[in-house]
């Protein structure tokens, strides 16, 4: 009888919770509020438009987490798994959400006691795949992340990042910030009934060749008109740019939560970033910088960086797919560790390791990110998302385990 009155009192808990969230948190937009469809998007015009002439930059950078770090719903896109083995997560013996197909969509759906609470759409995937993914929904013209993600290196569902692991929530809205980082353009609008609200058909997907290089309608409708002229014009190339200016079009979204001063999708590569966030970590101190997200902080609190004139470029190329290539990082360590004494690994255990093949396994390892806290379907602890380092040091720690995989040395 006890057991049977305490489920009742967590049944109207819940229910409790569930109307007031979805009542006072999420009103009804009035019909026709802005922003409306279709406004112009500023000169953006779409990666596509650059095909004809970088065909092969084009076809390989839409090959990119990058450029696949967003997308409409669908199902060759959602990673995770509707078969009804692998379709639960599972909160409490009470509640659960439901990863299914109705008709052509795809839902997360809640159930308390085999009562659904709440069904919504997977309307627009965020991530690429690479790790993992999480999903949003439109709730006419805002955006709300679904309570349930996916993640990779278990191949299992699992909650939501910052969400609770002990409570069914449909109710984090996605801010402006947000959709900066994981699409090309957006337009979108704080209203004080509503919050951020944003205009549907101008969403541009992914990261494409238009965040980095600007809008491109001017300059492919100039070279459409001038086909022999060889020399870009009105569109930005980051060769022409100063070191900073190419660090903040990287810190924009990898320098971690950033405390915004103008709109999001106000800055344009070539802006001094700190006109329009300021960073919420304290640089002097390494050990506040976490994994993930800030990449920007860690790499600048590095001497490599300090005592060099390297940037983000100087390692990556945002045209191709660069991933589980060691040995391509290790030459680009090379370029400035060239001289007879860095031939070889140094520290005595390794000394007979080539540099040539793997720098960054000890030097800048996978570490355990204290910002990424997940609970993977089917279990009940806590999983740390582990994700390179940037900030290039010595990891004792990183060596042993890297040395454990190595054959045998004499």
């Amino acid at each position: 009888m006890a057991a049977k009155k305490q489920s009742y009192i967590t049944l109207f808990l819940v229910l409790i919770v569930y109307i007031a969230t979805t009542q006072w948190i999420r009103p009804i937009p009035p019909p026709g509020s802005p922003p409306g469809p279709g406004q112009n998007k500023g000169g953006f015009i779409g990666s596509a438009s650059c095909a004809s002439c970088h065909k092969e930059i084009y076809d390989a950078h839409i090959q990119t987490a990058h450029y696949r770090d967003s997308r409409p719903a669908a199902r060759e896109f959602i990673r995770g798994s509707f078969d009804k083995r692998k379709n639960r997560f599972t909160y409490n013996q009470h509640m659960e959400v439901v990863m299914e197909k109705k008709k052509e969509k795809f839902f997360q759906t809640a159930y308390f006691n085999g009562t659904l609470l709440e069904s919504e759409p997977f309307d627009i995937v965020i991530g690429s795949g690479r790790k993992g993914q999480t999903y949003l929904y439109w709730d006419s013209i805002r955006l709300f992340q679904l309570p349930i993600s996916w993640y990779g290196p278990s191949d299992r569902w699992c909650n939501s990042p910052g969400y609770p692991t002990n409570l069914i929530y449909f109710n984090k809205q996605v801010q402006p910030q947000c959709m900066e980082c994981h699409s090309t353009y957006a337009r979108t609008e704080d209203l004080d009934n509503l919050g951020a609200v944003f205009d549907k058909a101008s969403i541009i997907y992914g990261i494409d060749c238009e965040k980095c290089h600007g809008p491109a309608a001017d300059h492919v409708t100039f070279h459409q008109a001038h086909p022999g002229e060889k020399t870009g014009r009105f569109i930005i190339n980051a060769s022409h740019l100063g070191r900073s200016q190419r660090l903040d079009a990287c810190a924009l979204c990898h320098s971690g939560l950033r405390k915004p001063l103008r709109p999001a999708f106000t800055f344009a590569i070539g802006d001094t970033l700190d006109n329009f966030s300021i960073a919420s970590y304290d640089s002097d101190s390494v050990s506040s910088l976490d994994v993930h997200a800030n990449q920007y902080g860690l790499l600048t609190s590095s001497k490599c960086f300090q005592n060099s004139q390297m940037d983000c470029s100087s390692c990556h190329n945002v045209h191709v797919t660069q991933i589980n290539n060691p040995s391509q990082f290790a030459q680009r360590c090379m370029t400035c560790h060239n001289d007879a004494g860095h031939s070889n690994c140094t520290f005595p255990a390794v000394k007979e390791l080539s540099l040539l093949n793997n720098c960054i396994d000890c030097h800048m390892p996978r570490l355990p990110s204290n910002k990424i806290l997940l609970q993977v379907a089917g279990t009940d602890t806590t999983t740390q998302d582990l994700v390179r380092t940037h900030h290039i040091g010595l990891y004792p720690a990183a060596v042993k385990a890297f040395l454990s995989r190595q054959p045998t040395h004499p």
